[in-house]
């Protein structure tokens, strides 16, 4: 295979070719490089307005990962370099990856992508962006940002906010996994299917009579991935969202954020799915915890673009404040688990210090033009 970070092919399938895009650093579960951004969103760009281009199949490499986010270990050594002020490379790859998650929103033609393994930040907000997104048994997704203190962004403001009842709020806050039925349940994924036939739907879709109308072309791919579907049901594990939705709602179901906070660490539970998810909050940070939840409330009735351009607000001002460097630190360099948080408690975190991310740090915003 090609040592290439991703590989691009085209192949001839019908009347048309059928794009495959495969994410190709299994060694780092396919974590997202400014690098293989840049070249994602040239290709989607050049694909869009080439008529012979009927649809695209996307994937990661291995069998570990779609993609397990962005490469964290680049934005740390770039908040290093420049601390406490603007870090180029941090800062360019979020406004890049937004607008890359943007253009995948957007898309015209058929986007398939096949969310094996881990799922988790970035990778989440490629796979949320698709317009056919596919789970399978080994699929374990997550937003876990808090416990590097940042924040469920990738359009999460977007999707989480859209998810049943208070459930997309209990992820952000947690970071709790999910999986497949999760997935179609929370409405960030579309089918199921067992990953041993990953070979067979893409055989399928290289059979497909293509067409020059797109909206013809997305009934084709619902059309091959339903029958899959349709063989795999056995196959989709029970979900964890769905059963505990009612203890979730009276979890989150506080005055304010802090009490909500409350509720889910004193929970006194033997049930393996919460007790993970207080675990991942307690680990969390204070801080991030506060702002995961206001960009929520914030962005309730928001775009998707409006969406997108408040989470670079955020995501560059968090670049620009020591507790982002900290979380990865503890969790990823030196691995000790310990992080020194700069508040031990919500209710210890000054109003001014909160107010702080949410105020934009440019004149022009550099997503003006989404």
């Amino acid at each position: 295979m090609s040592a290439a970070p991703i590989i691009f092919e085209e192949l001839v399938a019908g009347s048309g070719k059928l794009a495959r895009v495969t994410l190709n650093v299994a060694a780092t579960l396919n974590s997202l490089t400014l690098e293989m951004v840049d070249q994602l969103q040239a290709r989607l760009d050049l694909w869009r307005d080439d008529a012979s281009i009927a649809a695209v199949f996307l994937e990661g490499a291995g069998e570990k990962a779609f993609c397990a986010g962005g490469d964290v270990q680049a934005l740390y050594d770039s908040v290093l370099a420049t601390p406490g002020g603007p870090c180029d490379y941090a800062e360019n790859f979020f406004l890049r990856e937004y607008r890359l998650d943007y253009s995948l929103h957007t898309y015209p033609k058929p986007i398939i992508c096949w969310g094996h393994g881990i799922v988790m930040g970035g990778g989440l907000g490629v796979m949320a962006g698709c317009s056919h997104r596919v789970v399978t048994e080994k699929t374990r997704i997550a937003m876990p940002e808090v416990t590097i203190a940042l924040f469920p962004d990738v359009g999460g403001s977007w999707f989480l906010n859209h998810m049943p009842g208070k459930s997309g709020q209990f992820l952000a806050l947690t970071g709790a996994s999910i999986n497949a039925a999760d997935a179609i349940y929370t409405g960030i994924a579309d089918r199921f299917i067992s990953s041993q036939r990953r070979e067979e739907v893409f055989a399928a879709l290289l059979r497909q009579k293509w067409q020059v109308d797109p909206a013809a072309n997305h009934a084709l791919v619902r059309h091959t991935l339903r029958a899959f579907a349709e063989l795999s049901v056995g196959q989709c594990p029970g979900g964890q969202v769905e059963p505990h939705l009612g203890s979730i709602a009276t979890l989150c179901d506080g005055d304010d954020v802090h009490e909500i906070i409350d509720n889910i660490l004193s929970q006194q539970t033997q049930d393996p799915w919460l007790s993970a998810a207080r675990k991942g909050m307690a680990q969390g940070s204070p801080l991030a915890a506060l702002v995961a939840y206001r960009q929520l409330v914030e962005t309730r009735h928001a775009s998707l673009r409006e969406v997108f351009l408040a989470e670079l607000v955020l995501a560059t001002n968090i670049m620009r404040f020591p507790e982002f460097a900290e979380g990865v630190r503890a969790l990823l360099i030196d691995k000790d688990r310990n992080p020194a948080w700069r508040y031990k408690s919500t209710r210890e975190v000054p109003p001014e210090v909160l107010d702080s991310f949410f105020k934009a740090p440019w004149e022009q915003h550099p997503l003006a033009d989404l």
